[in-house]
C-alpha cells in the first residue's frame, strides 16, 4: 500500500466509509489522523458531518477513501449519509463503558438506515489510556464476532495507532467484495498490531473468491 501522489486526483475505485459512534468518542480525530496524520488536543464537536477524501494505491489499484464523521445530534444529516455508504466504522471510547453499550444501536441504526450489505468494523479508540480502561479488549471482540462485523480494533488518533491500519485493511476487504483479487499486505506498517488483531467473521478470501469470479 502506498500514499497517494496529492496532485494526481484519478482513481479505479470509490469507497465511502462513515464512522459513527457517541459524542468526544474521537470519530473527528480518527479522521484527521487518517488523512493527516496530525491530532489536536482541541476538538470542538462535529456540526452536521466532516468529510475527508483520500486515495490510496492498493495492488497497483488507486482506491479514493471518502471518510465522514458524524454529529449523532444532527441524525436529520447523518441519516442521508448512511445511505450512500460501503463501510462503516462504529467507534466507542474504551475508557467510557456507556460508549461501549451504545455500538448495538449504532448498529441498529445502520441496519435501518444503511445499505444491506455495509461492511462493519468495531473501533476503540484512545487505546493510549490503557490506565483509564473500562472496556475489555474481548468484550468487543466478542460483540464483532456475534454481529458478524469484518473486525475489531483498538486504535489511538494521539499516537497514530493502526488508524491507517484500519483504513486500509477496510478498502482492502471492500476490494475483495467488488470480485478482485487482493494480494496477502506484508508490509510492515500495514500489519495490525497483536493487540488490535481483526476478527474477519465472513467468508475467508478463498471462499470468497469460488462464489464470484476474480477480475485480475
Amino acid at each position: 500500500m502506498e500514499r497517494e501522489d496529492p496532485q494526481n486526483d484519478s482513481f479505479d475505485f470509490l469507497f465511502k466509509i462513515i464512522l459513527i459512534g457517541d459524542s468526544n468518542v474521537g470519530k473527528t480525530c480518527l479522521v484527521q489522523s487518517f488523512k493527516s496524520g496530525l491530532f489536536s488536543e482541541t476538538q470542538q464537536n462535529t456540526i452536521g458531518v466532516d468529510f475527508t477524501v483520500r486515495t490510496l494505491t492498493i495492488d497497483g489499484r488507486r482506491v479514493k477513501v471518502w471518510d465522514t464523521a458524524g454529529q449523532e445530534r444532527f441524525r436529520t444529516i447523518t441519516q442521508s449519509y448512511y445511505r450512500s455508504a460501503h463501510g462503516a466504522m462504529i467507534a466507542y471510547d474504551i475508557t467510557r463503558r456507556d460508549t461501549f453499550d451504545s455500538v448495538l444501536r449504532w448498529l441498529h441504526e445502520l441496519q435501518r438506515f444503511g445499505a444491506a450489505n455495509v461492511l462493519t468494523a468495531l473501533i476503540g479508540n484512545k487505546r493510549d489510556l490503557e490506565a483509564e480502561r473500562q472496556v475489555q479488549f474481548a468484550d468487543a471482540c466478542k460483540l464483532a464476532e456475534e454481529q458478524g462485523m469484518l473486525a475489531a480494533l483498538e486504535t489511538s488518533a494521539r499516537e497514530k495507532q493502526s488508524v491507517e491500519e484500519a483504513f486500509v485493511m477496510m478498502a482492502r476487504q471492500l476490494l475483495q467484495q467488488n470480485g478482485l483479487c487482493v494480494t496477502p499486505d506484508t508490509d510492515t506498517h500495514v500489519l495490525l498490531r497483536t493487540n488490535s488483531r481483526a476478527i474477519v467473521s465472513g467468508p475467508s478470501l478463498a471462499e470468497h473468491q469460488k462464489q464470484q469470479p476474480c477480475q485480475c
